[in-house]
């Protein structure tokens, strides 16, 4: 009898344990970790410039208060990503001055109004927009103009300036510009020493120089670089080289071993060069225009065709019908000339953009550039100024036509990464919808997430930022109908700006799979973890 009792309770009690053990087993998703060859992922470098010299774009003035500062740079990145850019190249040394701590040169007077002043209460502004970029799926590009000593709008030469400091190695010039000297050892070894700096404490993507190499003729005049110290100099030891040569040897070094530097130091931070957009009258024989080669001494086709730098973005800031410099006959001889396989992406001009020719013009340029490279496309825009007033409509062309999917980065297989493991996913589901949950063995080295679910019509997907571990999905939906995918709402006081139209959802378009894929710094996507809906026994939920 003392048996039967015990056998009775434990059966009372046991029997339900079982089913809800087996109804728990049953709500927990299958995950299968396959390759995905249906899903077709869009990739194109989308970049905007974000210009500090002047004050062009960020901050709006010298000397704001520093809760100014960061909401004006959170306001752009929040439009970087409402828009679908997936990269900002940041001006961080305007004139040889720094918008960030640094111990080699001064703080900037395009920041706190006062050369050699830091912001206060104190901030490093680089640390802040890396930060914030990141947090929003973004690459930070960090752009240096690499021999501008002092601008003629960046407030009185202080006791800080290189200018004062160094004196050796600056030139003045007639227009109040004043510029390093690129023949000299401590200009090149001063220029290296910011950079790496740069490299070694920030958690940035890439490296970025710009057009300034030697000066603009107008800016002295037209009198040539005044550098004829170093030159007689270089004679008086045998040189052999013409001028032009020299000067062009200089630059080259330069840029060489900038390139070889910065991989010393952290090989995935990728090193991008926007040359000014013509090498040399008459390439290709349509071509007029100012010959860099010979004013500037920048051989920029050398540069891409050694392989020192990772992408070129050429300026070809001109129409597409404009003869002389059209863009595509620019951008297709470029294109060309890429004989080590880099990336060349091309520099467009969006500060033109006034009206619906403006927009169109834009919208075309960004076309053909796919046309021209469809394996890896990509473009920078110029500047974020110009994006921020959407008057012309263009924030709305962009989302609604060339950015209306969300695009990785191209890869640059040259760079190396280690292997990303899969993620932990979990779902639950309802009638309504159907929740994903994941998680990584690795988050730090996760940048991205692709969110990925098929219904009849195939494989369609979004990404997410980084510190995101969920998303809901309706079980019956379309795009549209997807919470928290695509683009973030409007930013406030953006004028005009209008969801874009979406197809409405269909009762069969119901959700069958879903898939979560980790996307590492470099664009590389890692195996996906897979939860077939279909296949759940129960409505429940499954933790990752």
């Amino acid at each position: 009898m003392h048996y039967r009792v015990w056998a009775l309770i434990l059966l009372v009690i046991g029997l339900p344990l079982v089913a809800l053990g087996c109804a728990i087993m049953r709500a927990q998703p299958p995950v299968v970790h396959r390759p995905l060859p249906d899903l077709r992922i869009e990739r194109e470098f989308r970049a905007a410039w974000v210009a500090t010299v002047a004050n062009i774009d960020w901050p709006s003035a010298p000397g704001l208060p520093v809760a100014q500062q960061q909401q004006e740079a959170l306001d752009i990145l929040n439009l970087a990503q409402y828009i679908g850019l997936n990269a900002i190249i940041l001006q961080v040394r305007p004139q040889c001055d720094a918008l960030y701590a640094s111990r080699f040169e001064p703080w900037s007077y395009f920041l706190t109004g006062v050369q050699g002043q830091a912001p206060s209460p104190a901030y490093d502004p680089l640390t802040f927009w890396t930060e914030a970029a990141h947090a929003r799926g973004l690459e930070l590009h960090a752009w240096f103009n690499p021999y501008r000593a002092h601008h003629p709008s960046g407030g009185p030469v202080s006791r800080h300036s290189v200018v004062r400091t160094r004196p050796e190695l600056v030139r003045p010039l007639a227009d109040g510009h004043y510029w390093l000297d690129p023949a000299l050892a401590g200009t090149q070894a001063h220029c290296q020493n910011v950079i790496l700096d740069v490299v070694r404490r920030y958690n940035i993507d890439g490296v970025h120089i710009d057009d300034y190499f030697y000066p603009y003729p107008e800016y002295n005049a037209r009198q040539g670089f005044p550098d004829d110290a170093a030159w007689q100099a270089y004679e008086r030891s045998g040189g052999r080289l013409s001028r032009s040569d020299w000067r062009r040897q200089h630059v080259n070094t330069f840029v060489e071993r900038l390139h070889h530097a910065i991989k010393a130091e952290k090989p995935h931070v990728k090193f991008g060069i926007s040359p000014f957009g013509i090498w040399r009258p008459g390439h290709p024989e349509s071509i007029r225009g100012m010959d860099q080669y010979e004013v500037l001494y920048a051989d920029a086709l050398k540069w891409l065709q050694e392989g020192w730098l990772d992408y070129m973005a050429p300026q070809l800031y001109w129409p597409i019908r404009q003869i002389q410099q059209s863009y595509p006959v620019l951008l297709g001889w470029w294109t060309r000339q890429n004989s080590h396989g880099r990336h060349v992406w091309p520099g467009i001009n969006a500060s033109r953009i006034r009206d619906e020719g403006g927009v169109n013009e834009a919208i075309n340029q960004i076309m053909i550039a796919r046309g021209f490279n469809p394996e890896n496309p990509g473009h920078a825009l110029f500047s974020m100024q110009a994006l921020s007033n959407n008057n012309s409509g263009i924030v709305d062309s962009l989302r609604q036509g060339p950015y209306a999917r969300d695009a990785l980065v191209p890869l640059t297989p040259w760079l190396r990464a280690p292997a990303l493991a899969s993620p932990r996913v979990g779902a639950s589901a309802t009638t309504a919808h159907v929740e994903v949950r994941w998680q990584h063995p690795h988050p730090a080295q996760v940048f991205r997430w692709v969110v990925a679910w098929r219904g009849p019509a195939g494989w369609d997907y979004v990404t997410r930022p980084p510190a995101d571990r969920s998303l809901l999905l309706p079980r019956t939906l379309s795009r549209a109908t997807v919470a928290g995918s695509g683009p973030i709402p409007n930013p406030s006081g953006l004028p005009g700006s209008q969801p874009p139209a979406q197809p409405a959802a269909r009762p069969a378009d119901r959700i069958r799979q879903v898939a979560v894929l980790p996307v590492d710094r470099l664009g590389n996507v890692g195996p996906p973890a897979i939860v077939d809906i279909d296949a759940l026994a129960h409505l429940g939920s499954g933790a990752p």
